[in-house]
């Protein structure tokens, strides 16, 4: 059951489940992906209404080619088993839930969504939030073939660190990296935090790059004004599917010529740079499927 579909996950937009408006507009906005949010944008006598609301949305084909993830209420809440359900009955691309701290905590959510009757293709996106999660990053993301995307959850772990907001997140990176080295371990797509500040446009780029270079395969939001600069972020620019491409045909060329060793721009070519370029055009062809001849 392993998402090996590849699809780009740049910009995963959180929309409040609450808001009607807000979800008609998603509609329109160019995310990537959107998680329609029952837990912290939703107040809680508003959340019976919203989890009907979020379930309809996701369930009406309005979306187009957007993912459609929709994030229940944390385990131990009063709200976690209606939400399941609920969410196990519309069949969303994925189930979002939040504090993730164990493989248990994963095997809990599989079967309750088995018990609901959700279909094969909802999968789970864990939410890596707090201390523990990051000393169990590996067992969590291997814990499930349904386990498709970790998603860190910053704000919440600067919390539970007691650690400043500050530029460059190095209070954060540690626990980052552990998640990145368990998501790529167990083959997994991982989501970075998100920017509190949407103004802050220098900031946020700022961030975006960091979290490109780091190896996330692309950044959670929380405002549609963010989601353009994140998807030009974490897409090839021309020039890197144009050296991808070069680097490719100059590998073929010399494997059919009998030679061992190959330069691009100067540098060694090997097998390892060619597995970097095919995975470079590759997302860039997922971004931009060019159609059938």
């Amino acid at each position: 059951m392993t998402d090996a579909t590849p699809r780009p996950r740049r910009s995963v937009l959180y929309m409040p489940g609450a808001n009607e408006r807000a979800l008609e507009k998603a509609q329109t906005i160019p995310a990537d992906a959107l998680i329609l949010d029952l837990e912290d944008a939703v107040a809680p006598d508003a959340k019976p209404e919203a989890r009907a609301r979020v379930c309809a949305a996701a369930t009406s084909g309005a979306y187009g080619s957007r993912e459609i993830a929709i994030r229940a209420n944390g385990i131990g809440t009063a709200w976690h088993g209606d939400d399941l359900r609920a969410i196990a009955a519309a069949g969303p691309a994925a189930v979002v839930i939040p504090k993730i701290d164990s493989a248990a905590d994963v095997h809990l959510i599989e079967k309750a969504l088995e018990a609901g009757g959700a279909p094969d293709h909802t999968m789970i996106w864990a939410m890596l939030e707090t201390p523990i999660a990051m000393l169990s990053a590996f067992e969590i993301a291997a814990s499930s073939e349904r386990l498709a995307v970790l998603v860190m959850g910053t704000n919440d772990l600067a919390k539970e660190l007691q650690a400043a907001h500050v530029p460059g997140r190095q209070p954060l990176l540690a626990g980052l990296g552990q998640c990145l080295l368990a998501a790529r371990a167990a083959g997994k797509v991982i989501l970075d935090g998100v920017y509190n500040d949407i103004k802050d446009d220098a900031g946020f780029l700022a961030e975006c790059k960091q979290g490109r270079d780091l190896g996330f395969d692309g950044k959670t939001l929380i405002h549609p004004s963010q989601v353009d600069p994140c998807n030009q972020t974490f897409a090839p620019s021309e020039a890197e599917v144009e050296k991808a491409s070069r680097i490719i045909a100059a590998f073929e060329d010399a494997q059919a010529d009998g030679r061992g060793v190959v330069t691009v721009d100067g540098r060694m070519v090997e097998n390892l740079h060619v597995d970097q370029a095919r995975r470079t055009l590759a997302i860039a062809e997922a971004i931009n499927p060019q159609p059938d001849q």
